[in-house]
Formats: structure tokens, sequence, C-alpha cells
């Protein structure tokens, strides 16, 4: 969609913030040109994407914007570059500093949250994550990782007027609705383990399964012909690890050349993953948007990071116009990530975002 229209549907009143969510076809100087000229008193953040959820659902190369009126939204956005997110201290404390900003901003204002941009290709999410978040105590924190369609190429965020490689933003949030971050997915564990017996965690790579090459025995743990692996079977037969009691998908990306396995998240020698197994994925995302309905009623609004895997699983059992229908029917907006970030955890295979509700005083007219 051209960015001129874009500003129209935003409308005339005051915006806190900005967020477009970018196809990585159109990535370039101009566009970032573009967008300045068209929001020049408007912070604008945002990243390139494994794909867009448009007002009617999924879409592909256009670009999607979210506005934060001003009126109930006020936002304090911080950009890391690689070189700052070295330093855990000095990202913790402007973490305090934007979370001070916000609360004398609007200090009567008592929804707080936060949103999270990272570099899909950096794979640095969970050191990232593992350091705002004790600083960001009871406030709430979702995120994904910049796309760059099915390419694992090249990806990008916008921040202060530019496309940047290798960055985080941090967009802290206070205001005067009612919220809820949330993620949700649709798989649970099987009996079917194997164990991490070689990996280089820094790459996120693994070399070996039990013992095995990593490549030939994940491919016979899932039934599957080793010359056949691609996504739509990583999507469909994804491996899990229990953290904290809980069971979250470990995705894998691509099989390397040489046989290894490289993953979407961390990953070490000694971790035992578990085959997962899904619930129909229609029916699952029709559940859970009737659960965050339960309380409030539906959300004006849903800002959602999805997993470039859930995409393709939907695409390949042809339910893409079901789930535009669902997104559409529930307000959804946002992109498909190499990966969501849900507090303290860099997760896959999730659909993780914020639901806005109308402030509590708005019930009652």
């Amino acid at each position: 969609m051209a960015l001129s229209e874009l500003r129209g549907q935003l409308g005339r009143d005051a915006l806190s913030l900005v967020v477009v969510f970018v196809s990585p076809e159109h990535l370039s100087n101009a566009l970032a040109g573009a967008i300045n000229a068209y929001f020049p008193d408007t912070p604008v953040i945002g990243c390139t994407t494994a794909g867009e959820i448009a007002p009617d659902g999924f879409a592909d190369d256009t670009i999607v914007a979210v506005g934060f009126p001003a009126s109930h939204f006020c936002a304090s956005v911080r950009l890391m570059t690689d070189a700052e997110k070295e330093d855990g201290a000095g990202i913790a404390e402007a973490v305090l500093d934007q979370l001070s900003e916000v609360a004398r901003a609007a200090p009567d204002w008592q929804g707080e949250f936060a949103f999270m941009l990272n570099d899909g290709m950096a794979r640095n999410e969970d050191r990232i994550v593992s350091m705002i978040n004790p600083a960001l105590g009871t406030v709430p924190l979702f995120g994904g990782s910049a796309g760059d369609g099915l390419s694992f190429h090249e990806t990008a965020l916008f921040a202060e007027g530019a496309f940047h490689k290798r960055a985080s933003v941090l967009a802290i949030f206070r205001t005067r609705c009612r919220i809820k971050v949330f993620r949700f997915d649709h798989f649970g564990p099987t009996d079917t383990r194997m164990v991490v017996t070689g990996a280089d965690p820094e790459r996120r790579l693994v070399s070996e399964i039990n013992a095995e090459p990593a490549a030939v025995e994940y491919a016979r743990m899932v039934g599957k012909d080793p010359n056949q692996l691609s996504p739509f079977v990583f999507a469909a037969s994804p491996v899990m690890v229990k953290v904290g009691g809980q069971y979250h998908v470990r995705a894998i990306q691509k099989v390397e050349e040489n046989g290894d396995l490289r993953f979407f998240s961390a990953i070490d020698e000694g971790l035992v993953l578990t085959v997962a197994e899904a619930e129909d994925i229609v029916t699952h995302l029709e559940h859970a948007m009737d659960d965050l309905a339960a309380t409030h009623g539906k959300p004006d609004t849903i800002v959602a990071c999805e997993c470039i895997l859930r995409k393709l699983e939907i695409d390949q059992i042809q339910a893409r116009r079901r789930i535009s229908s669902v997104l559409a029917k529930n307000r959804v907006v946002g992109f498909h990530t190499y990966g969501e970030q849900f507090n303290m955890l860099h997760v896959n295979q999730t659909f993780t975002g914020v639901a806005i509700y109308a402030p509590e005083e708005m019930d009652a007219h």
C-alpha cells in the first residue's frame, strides 16, 4: 500500500508513535525519505517482514502501518546499535530512563507495555531480552524479529529516520487503554525425544543429534526423508524444549550444506528436544481470539507478531483465507517474523502480541 494512502487512513489526530511493517521488496533509502516526509512530526519505528498482517488478513509485498493516538498513548523509543548491545548495564539504565519518561508524561494512566523489534539475522535476541527484562520489572514485553521473506539474507529495522542493520528498537508505552500482552501456540509435546550432542550455540547450529548427523537424525525421528527437509517440514514437525515448566518451540530455520541444522533461537549441547504435535491451527486461533475477548469484550486492535513457520503451515494446508477471516474479524494487524519475544524469552512458532481494549471510562458510553 502507498504511504500516502496509509497516512490518510491513520487520520488527522496527533499520534505518539507510528509502527511500519515493510515487505523487503520495498526496502530502500527512498522509502526512508518517504516515511520521514509523510510523518514529519511523529516518531516512526518499523522493520522488514516475512509477510504482513493487514486489516483484511495476510498480505505480501506491501506496507502496513499502525498509529498510536496521542490521546490514548505516550511512548518512549530507544534504538540500540550492535555496539551498544554489548553494554548490559547501559541498556538496563536506558530502559529505566524510558520507564521514567512515560511515567512523567502520563502519571494518571495505568496501562504499560513494551514492544521490541530485533534484527532477525543478528541471532542475538535471547541475550537482548535477558538484559532488558529485569529492568522492565512487571511491565510486559512482546516483540518480533525482522524478516526477509524466505530469503534469510538481509533484514532491517527503521528508527530515527533511517533503516539500520543488526540493531534493536525498544518502545515503552503508557496508555489509558486496558491491555493484555499474550503468547500462544498450537503445539503440545509428544513422547518422542532427542538430545543435542553437537552444537555451535553462537551460530545457533546443531551438528549432531543423538550422536548422529543432525539433519539425518531429525528426519528419522519425525519420519521424513532427509533429502526432502524444507521449511514446510520444519513448520509441520517442530521440536520443543521445556523452560520453567512450560514447553516452547525451538524452530529449525534450514539445513546447511554440510547437514547441520540452523535454528531460529538458542540451542546448546545437552538440550533435550521433544517432537511436537499440532492442534488444528484455525480452530486454535479462533479459541485464542475468543479467550482474548472473554474479559473486556473484543479488543479495539490487536498488534501481533506471528512466526513465519505458522504462515508456512497455514499456506501448506490451504487455510490462508480462513485464517485471514479470523484475523480481520478480530482487528489484528502486524507482521510475520523470524522469531518472537515474550517477556524474558525469545520463542518461535508462536502468535504473540498485545490486545488493546477501550478505557474503562468509555464502557459506560
